[in-house]
């Protein structure tokens, strides 16, 4: 379908790629991948058209319909959001348009109604607003807000109206520059089904490990200053890819031992008559030997590394009763949580529900309609917003500066050694931020918490503008680090990498799952991470029930299923209320002791009592959770055998 032939991209002495021969051919999908500023970009935008190459030819066959997905492309805020998916289809667009004319025009001739008539009918002309529907409520747009104007949508869900225009547009050729960005998963989930039955050729950037490997069939690496073309899933690439790379390292290895032998025996042996000849042959070996220089990878990634100066309190975060709305939307209603030491908290749901209040509420940058929250004993808290400018108030500020003024006593070259480690090295400390893309604001953000030296991390989609190698990295840190982690994301990989809990924001509630991602899955079968286990789980529970039937021993089965449930419901509230009241009578023991005076007028029996009461209580906590783990374990999986709520 399209053909790239010895195609380069430079600007000045910087060369991006060379060399380029590639076909890229229907029915497959292509995810381009490769380090932020290796020309991904730039390399999408000459097969648009957008921008010309520096050598090379691009053929594609004449009439094909291209779409394309530009990072930077706006739409007319006054128009209908229906109207604008529409447009995506602009033959059919355009025939309806003059259809809706020649309706208005008394003197219309009504052989040329008819002929217009047929040409929607055979274009498919009359399901399009069916069709444009369908794919905005897809991406999350919901179908009361279809005829409204694209104003009262924010700028994230006019992205997706523009991915709905170009999806809509049935494209031989996709062309989508990070389809991903701004949706939640729910959303990439439906858009991966999409792709997946896509007939066309479809190109792909994305630094979504599990979209990539859910959707492309084949991989682009921009590296080494060129493009190469990995047939399978992005992980099947990485294997190869390295395997390939250390292929070619050995080789290289071999091949100069073999130089260094030969080199040797001449030196040794050159000036003496009787090996004269042999030394000879030997040099004219070595020059005929070519070893291939290997260029370095354009991948690079920082090193995200942030200690706690001391760690905080058990207890490190308490939510209760945290409602907000905005007019008459709400969008938090009554959320209660407790986060202890160590956690590393997934917030995830769908784009709307309230995740990125709920944290800006936590660091105190919004305040809560009602309910309070708290933050325990020696809890320093670092900020990662979705915004960067919200930490970045002067855009004319140098990078130096901006972490300088963190930390003010310290010397230039610890500064500059932070900023190396997120990859700002040589005059790249000099830049504006102004000036620095969205991936190079998010490491400076990542530096600025290293040396604030926080115990808990708030991030709200830290992923975002990040290449796959910044995201290994963040993970690895996040996974590692030895305070409390609360963090919004969509990226499914980064959620089952870094979560040790997961809290699912819903239109009636939260759900609080105390594990993984995999077991959070696992567990309730159903969140936006992946649509296709609640498929899977029903299937498997009809199979079952099916299974049951036929033995003959279903209702008996049943019977003491539900008799179970009962007893392990109760037993759930039970265990709840013991917590519960440990808790509050640790609370009011702690509170205690901070009370000025406490120690001195409180007596030395008393208060070794009070320390005893409250060892044996934390203990007593500690084994409670264990119970109730176990009790909300098998409570989930009798609930889903018997198909109820647990």
């Amino acid at each position: 379908m399209l053909g790239i032939q010895d195609l380069e991209k430079s600007f000045g002495a910087r060369t991006l790629f060379e060399g380029v021969t590639i076909t890229l051919t229907r029915g497959h999908r292509y995810g381009l991948v490769g380090a932020n500023g290796s020309g991904k970009t730039t390399f999408l935008k000459i097969l648009a058209g957008d921008e010309a190459a520096s050598h090379g030819t691009i053929s594609l066959p004449k009439g094909t319909r291209v779409g394309v997905l530009r990072q930077d492309q706006f739409l007319a805020d006054e128009e209908r959001i229906i109207d604008l998916a529409m447009m995506g289809d602009d033959v059919v667009w355009k025939a309806l348009r003059d259809q809706e004319t020649l309706s208005h025009d008394a003197h219309v001739d009504a052989h040329e109604v008819a002929e217009l008539e047929e040409r929607v009918r055979i274009l498919d002309g009359y399901t399009l607003e069916a069709r444009a529907s369908a794919v905005l409520e897809g991406l999350g747009i919901a179908q009361k807000l279809h005829k409204e104007p694209l104003r009262i949508l924010s700028g994230g869900f006019k992205l997706r109206v523009l991915l709905a225009q170009v999806l809509l547009g049935r494209p031989d050729l996709l062309l989508l520059d990070e389809p991903t960005n701004h949706l939640d998963i729910l959303s990439i989930r439906w858009l991966e089904k999409f792709l997946s039955t896509y007939e066309g050729c479809a190109l792909v950037i994305s630094h979504d490990q599990r979209f990539l490997d859910n959707v492309v069939t084949d991989i682009l690496d921009v590296d080494y200053e060129t493009i190469t073309i990995y047939p399978g899933s992005f992980s099947k690439f990485e294997v190869e890819k390295a395997a390939t790379r250390e292929r070619k390292e050995t080789s290289i290895a071999r091949q100069q031992e073999i130089i260094a032998h030969k080199r040797e025996f001449v030196e040794r042996f050159g000036a003496k008559a009787t090996k004269a000849k042999q030394a000879q042959s030997r040099l004219k070996q070595i020059e005929k030997i070519e070893v291939e220089e290997l260029k370095s990878s354009s991948r690079r990634a920082p090193r995200l590394k942030v200690e706690p100066l001391r760690p905080s309190g058990r207890d490190v975060l308490g939510v209760k009763g945290v409602a907000k709305s905005y007019g008459d939307k709400k969008v938090l209603g009554g959320v209660d949580l407790v986060i202890r030491r160590g956690e590393k908290v997934a917030v995830i749901g769908a784009n709307g529900l309230g995740k990125s209040t709920l944290l800006r509420i936590l660091v105190g940058r919004l305040e809560a309609d009602r309910g309070e929250v708290t933050w325990g004993h020696e809890a320093k808290v670092g900020y990662f917003p979705q915004d960067h400018r919200e930490l970045m108030p002067d855009p004319s500020q140098k990078v130096i500066d901006y972490l300088w003024e963190r930390c003010p006593l310290e010397g230039t070259s610890y500064v500059r050694g932070q900023l190396g480690l997120v990859l700002f090295s040589g005059d790249d400390v000099d830049k504006k931020i102004e000036s620095l893309s969205g991936g190079e604001a998010a490491r400076l953000l990542f530096a600025r918490l290293a040396v604030d030296k926080p115990n808990v991390l708030v991030l709200d989609e830290p992923t975002n503008h990040l290449d796959l190698e910044a995201i290994k990295a963040l993970a690895e840190t996040l996974a590692s680090f030895e305070g409390t982690v609360i963090f919004v994301s969509h990226n499914r990989w980064f959620v089952s990498e870094v979560a040790t809990r997961v809290v699912e924001v819903k239109e009636n509630g939260i759900v609080d799952f105390p594990g993984g991602y995999a077991d959070y899955l696992e567990r309730l079968g159903d969140d936006h991470l992946d649509a296709d286990t609640v498929l899977r789980k029903a299937k498997e529970a009809k199979s079952a029930d099916k299974a049951a039937a036929e033995t003959g021993s279903s209702w008996e089965e049943q019977k003491k299923r539900r008799n179970r449930l009962k007893v392990v419901r109760d037993r759930r509230e039970k265990v709840t209320r013991e917590i519960d009241a440990a808790e509050a009578r640790l609370k009011i023991i702690r509170d205690g002791y901070c009370e000025d005076g406490f120690f001195e007028r409180t007596k030395p029996a008393d208060v070794a009592a009070l320390e005893a009461e409250e060892k044996t209580l934390s203990g007593k906590v500690d084994d409670l959770m264990v119970e109730w783990e176990s009790v909300e374990t098998e409570l989930g999986e009798l609930a889903a055998l018997l198909g109820e709520a647990p």
